[in-house]
């Protein structure tokens, strides 16, 4: 599908860097997440480097996942992070 996560790369401050299939790149801030339910795991800041894609969903090693529709509707993109 168009809106899939094609790379993922774990940034300082629990943000992830994502290219969503389509085009789009930007940054998503975990920090939001991390004090509900199983998303608490992705505080050990070890854990959340592993960062992975899987059915074009970014997850972790113990199935914590964010879809992509949730991605790009609250992700920075890239063009509007650039200090051109």
């Amino acid at each position: 599908m168009y809106w899939d996560v094609i790379t993922v790369k774990p940034l300082p401050d629990y943000r992830i860097q994502v290219e969503i299939e389509d085009g789009r790149k930007g940054i998503f801030d975990v920090k939001p997440y991390l004090d509900r339910g199983v998303f608490s795991e992705l505080k050990d800041v070890h854990y959340f480097n592993q960062v992975g894609i899987v059915y074009g969903a970014v997850t972790w090693p113990h199935e914590q996942d964010i879809a992509p529709e949730t991605l790009i509707a609250e992700m920075s993109t890239l063009e509007s992070m650039c200090a051109c």
